[in-house]
């Protein structure tokens, strides 16, 4: 069975960092890309980063030089640290997976295989 499970939110003030985990069961990292969308109240989800089975990464905009996606085949698991927080970081996080061995170039929400259920963040100054 394919289940991504989020963890790692929380509270944090601005200017600080958070290392959100997405544990991942059912399926290879090889034929896979993993990612994160957030979704803040009353906004649509949008992509924030992503991680293709050769390493490739995609991030977007608003986080581009203060987030960083990896991923550990051995240990199941993907990870993004996301540092100087900002108060519009602040979101539910979720991770998404979808099956290829392709470079993800720009995730789409629709384009997920699989979805984790969310891990809120919330940011304060």
């Amino acid at each position: 069975e394919v289940q991504l499970q989020a963890s790692g939110g929380g509270s944090a003030q601005t200017g600080g960092s958070l290392r959100l985990s997405c544990a991942v069961y059912g399926f290879s990292f090889d034929n896979h890309a993993l990612g994160w969308f957030r979704q803040a109240p009353g906004q649509e989800r949008e992509e924030v980063s992503f991680i293709s089975s050769d390493g490739y990464t995609y991030y977007s905009d608003s986080v581009k030089g203060r987030c960083t996606i990896s991923s550990d085949s051995a240990k199941n698991r993907m990870y993004m640290q996301l540092s100087s927080l900002k108060v519009e970081d602040t979101a539910m996080y979720y991770c998404a997976a979808v099956m290829t061995t392709g470079r993800v170039l720009q995730p789409h929400e629709d384009g997920m295989d699989y979805w984790g259920k969310g891990t809120q963040v919330t940011v304060s100054s």
